[in-house]
């Protein structure tokens, strides 16, 4: 099977990464050609554009920073759009808006392809080993012909229903991991307020029921103070941003949401857009003086799990049939 795979940002580079690891014939395009050259050296393939990789691909993969971008690469005059066809398949793999996802994937259908929805969850350091977690919004037939394509981007894949249902998930679970993010922030300050080590904070909350998946990796780069995430607080209020959105539209009035949209909208405003994430921190370490670093914390996050081949997750009224 061929694959072809837009876009080799900090996510999409990875992942394309797990592709060529495991033997398929890949072939790549990005609008920075210098970043494909690692792949080139290991066997990738050069599309001179999104309808060139259309046409000589299975399945082609966009992994990219908006649905704006992702709007020119597939309705360009040499867009995607323009050579898809029957027995083919586009995943889309950004984070993005569920209702432009949709109107994206009509526009597949109409051409006799397939569509499939399918962001990605658990940061750059699990996208790397093929560990990430994937959501698949689509048929029940795309997903199972595309299962051993997904499972080998990442370990765990959830079939979540029709075309936009993963991309609502995904910035749902977004929302969470900021709101965790801000709270670990405040707890770290108040606790080297108070007097104590932020070492045996750190394994105090790590052997709690204040545990998360982001205390145990983004807390380590915050104290280590290189806050490097490959995530920007640009790219946290437009995901916080859809969520918001995804309730008002629904009529649920929320309380949390609202509150973290504007302290990221404030913390871009003082920081600026391309400010890593995980700097947040600084809206309590600025006020108070205080320095939230301690010893013996990694700069980037690593995966210490090893590579283990993808399944498909269920629902438990799934496993109950």
């Amino acid at each position: 099977m061929r694959i072809g795979f837009i876009g080799l940002g900090n996510v999409g580079g990875k992942l394309a990464g797990s592709l060529l690891r495991n033997g398929f014939d890949l072939t790549v395009r990005d609008l920075d050609k210098d970043a494909a050259q690692p792949f080139f050296d290991q066997g990738a393939h050069w599309a001179q554009s999104p309808a060139d990789m259309a046409a000589s691909c299975d399945i082609v993969i966009t992994c990219l920073p908006s649905p704006t971008a992702c709007a020119a690469v597939m309705e360009g005059e040499d867009g995607l759009l323009q050579a898809l066809g029957p027995g083919k398949i586009w995943a889309e793999m950004s984070t993005t808006d569920a209702e432009e996802v949709r109107r994206m994937a009509a526009l597949v259908t109409a051409k006799g392809a397939e569509a499939i929805d399918c962001p990605v969850s658990g940061g750059c350091h699990r996208a790397a080993t093929g560990n990430i977690s994937i959501f698949a919004g689509c048929t029940r037939e795309t997903f199972e012909r595309a299962l051993p394509i997904l499972t080998t981007l990442g370990r765990r894949v959830l079939h979540t229903g029709g075309i936009g249902t993963a991309s609502i998930l995904k910035v749902m679970t977004n929302y969470l991991a900021t709101i965790n993010l801000v709270s670990i922030a405040e707890a770290l300050t108040t606790m080297k307020a108070a007097g104590l080590d932020l070492n045996t904070t750190y394994e105090a909350i790590r052997i709690s029921s204040g545990n998360s998946f982001v205390h145990e990796t983004e807390s380590k780069v915050i104290l280590n103070g290189s806050r490097d995430i490959n995530f920007t607080m640009d790219l946290v209020l437009k995901d916080i941003g859809l969520f918001d959105q995804i309730a008002q539209t629904n009529n649920v009035p929320l309380e949390l949401s609202p509150l973290l949209v504007d302290i990221f909208a404030r913390a871009v405003e003082d920081y600026g857009p391309r400010e890593l994430s995980p700097n947040i921190i600084r809206r309590y370490e600025e006020p108070t003086g205080l320095d939230i670093r301690a010893p013996g914390f990694p700069a980037e996050m690593t995966d210490d799990e090893p590579e283990e081949p993808g399944y498909e997750v269920r629902p438990k009224t799934d496993q109950a049939r």
